[in-house]
């Protein structure tokens, strides 16, 4: 094992001899050598800030299409100097990666020729597959009917909904698993009828809980188990319930009391150290069905993984990935796919990538690619111009090479602590991400000011957004307190945001929904939603802390000075159960 310094935050970090194992097994093989990666010289949380520079998932700008002209909704905003192309013109066959294809030059950096071949080449102003009716959502497969949604698969009826798959009829929801007709909830799975909640399994009409499994007609209730008619964790009969429920209004004012009263409620019971379901030798936060898995959050049926977010299914024998499935080894993979095997230092992936390093956006088959952009079922591609299978191996072994010796010349602060000299081994300098970092992933999980932003040499969006159009604007305040009083003009009003000011408005299908559930209509803009929701959940990130009960240490994604009471797992079995 060695310990040493990250060279971007000086952290120490340890380099264990696994991870060399794993970074010579991941690195490319070219005439039967084996050409290895470096070890990282940053720390994990380092580089995880790095990768999610690159990642947009929330923000949506207007602009043109730059082949049809048409004007398009897409995550690269107007000002970047980029090529977007909307979806059904990027998939179409009216032009070919293979048009921007140039020749390596050996003597520039390889990150500076990429940078070139990015600026270019047609990118997709938004990543949607398989959707119907859809057009305003991103990263979204096999969506129906839904509106502004992100990562969210396999659903219908979906708005302003997070990382939700197999759900229907949800609305501001995040991390969501086979649910139906849920407002305002986060971590659950099979959860139906329920709003405010967090950390379900197998309930139904629950309001303000968490950590209920198989529970039903809940009301303020936490850490329950197979019970049903509970009002703040007290057993009721059937007809207090009922008459509770029947005379209870959801108006702004009272969802705010139930909220707090609620919150005081939780802070009181005991939290378990981690969230893990059917796993084995794990550490991190909600790991479901996985082995071996080292500083992870939130993947499901996982085995031997380090320092990975996001990898819904099925993901073997890779480092430093967010959000792709049913792939192995893979390292330092940024955005969604399945089928992945042995890529490295990629930004953007769809179905079947086998073989491939160093590239943005690539899929559907494409295998032996460096280097590349927008390639889609390309083989043996370097810097999007096509080579034969013997050219292929012949030339990337010498740009491994030159890669080794070169440096990438950026005046950018944030791509500075990359150490020694050499491209080869490190992921894509902060400097050429087509996002600034307000607006990426990077922000929502190591969030700064603009300041801290700047003075760390990231670069920072103050563009206001476009004014919104509308017959006129209501502070949220103002609104009709209950859902009977709104009327259908609500649509065209302009509705200015309780806590930021910004204005928001509501689509038909979205007031069908309140109505439906007799909820009131929001007093916050959707992304300060968002972010109050996001706030509750723990960071992904481990601290040591002790046992509540026993004393134990352990490590949790709870920080010490946080107000819940933690225990480790047999203190809390022994306590719910």
């Amino acid at each position: 094992m060695v310990q040493t310094t990250c060279t971007k935050c000086g952290s120490s970090f340890e380099i264990t001899p696994e991870d060399l194992s794993f970074y010579e097994k991941v690195s490319p093989v070219l005439n039967e050598i084996r050409y290895t990666f470096p070890p990282p010289e940053l720390c994990s949380d380092c580089r995880m800030q790095h990768r999610l520079c690159f990642r947009n998932e929330r923000k949506f700008y207007k602009r043109k299409c730059d082949l049809t002209g048409k004007d398009i909704i897409s995550i690269y905003a107007p000002e970047k100097d980029l090529v977007v192309y909307d979806q059904e013109a990027w998939w179409s066959d009216k032009w070919s990666p293979l048009d921007y294809g140039r020749d390596y030059d050996f003597n520039r950096s390889f990150f500076e020729q990429f940078h070139d071949l990015w600026k270019v080449t047609p990118l997709i102003a938004l990543w949607n597959f398989n959707c119907e009716n859809a057009t305003f959502n991103n990263n979204c497969f096999n969506l129906k009917n839904g509106y502004m949604n992100y990562n969210c698969d396999e659903s219908e009826r979906l708005y302003y909904c997070y990382n939700t798959e197999f759900s229907n009829d949800c609305a501001d929801t995040s991390f969501m698993h086979k649910s139906e007709l849920c407002y305002e909830c986060m971590d659950c799975t099979q959860a139906y009828g329920c709003i405010h909640c967090n950390l379900l399994d197998n309930c139904s009409d629950c309001y303000f809980c968490s950590d209920l499994i198989g529970c039903t007609k809940c009301f303020g209730c936490h850490g329950l188990r197979q019970q049903t008619h509970c009002i703040f964790n007290e057993k009721v009969t059937e007809e207090k319930w009922n008459s509770f429920i029947q005379d209870f209004n959801f108006t702004s004012d009272s969802i705010e009391k139930y909220k707090i009263r609620s919150e005081e409620a939780r802070l009181k019971i005991p939290h378990i150290y981690t969230k893990q379901v059917q796993c084995e030798n794990c550490t991190g936060n909600f790991l479901y069905k996985s082995k071996d898995c080292e500083n992870c959050f939130d993947i499901n049926g996982c085995e031997h993984i380090k320092n990975c977010i996001y990898l819904p299914w099925d993901v073997k024998y890779s480092q430093d990935c967010y959000a792709h499935g049913g792939s192995e080894l893979t390292y330092e993979v940024m955005a969604g796919g399945v089928g992945v095997l042995h890529c490295a230092f990629i930004n953007g992936l769809v179905n079947g990538v086998n073989d491939c390093f160093y590239s943005a956006i690539i899929g559907n088959g494409a295998e032996h690619l460096f280097g590349c952009i927008s390639m889609m079922k390309q083989q043996y591609c370097i810097l999007n111009k096509q080579y034969s299978k013997e050219e292929y191996f012949e030339m990337i072994p010498r740009i491994v090479e030159h890669m080794k010796s070169t440096q990438y010349q950026s005046s950018a602060a944030a791509d500075s602590g990359t150490g020694q000299a050499g491209e080869y081994g490190k992921f894509f300098p902060v400097s050429i991400s087509p996002f600034d970092y307000n607006e990426t992933l990077a922000h929502d999980l190591f969030p700064l000011s603009k300041y801290e932003a700047l003075s760390k040499g990231f670069t920072w969006r103050d563009v206001p957004d476009d004014p919104i159009e509308s017959e006129k604007v209501i502070p949220a305040e103002k609104l009709p307190d209950k859902i009977k009083d709104i009327p259908d003009d609500v649509l065209n009003w302009a509705i200015e945001c309780q806590a930021t000011g910004k204005q928001f408005m509501i689509v038909p299908q979205e007031l069908a929904f309140y109505r439906r559930m007799q909820l009131p209509i929001p007093h916050f803009h959707p992304e300060e939603r968002y972010k109050r929701r996001m706030s509750k959940r723990p960071p992904r990130k481990l601290w040591k802390r002790h046992c509540d009960k026993c004393g134990e240490e352990m490590e949790t994604s709870y920080a010490p000075e946080r107000s819940e009471v933690v225990y480790c797992e047999k203190c809390y079995l022994a306590d719910v159960y």
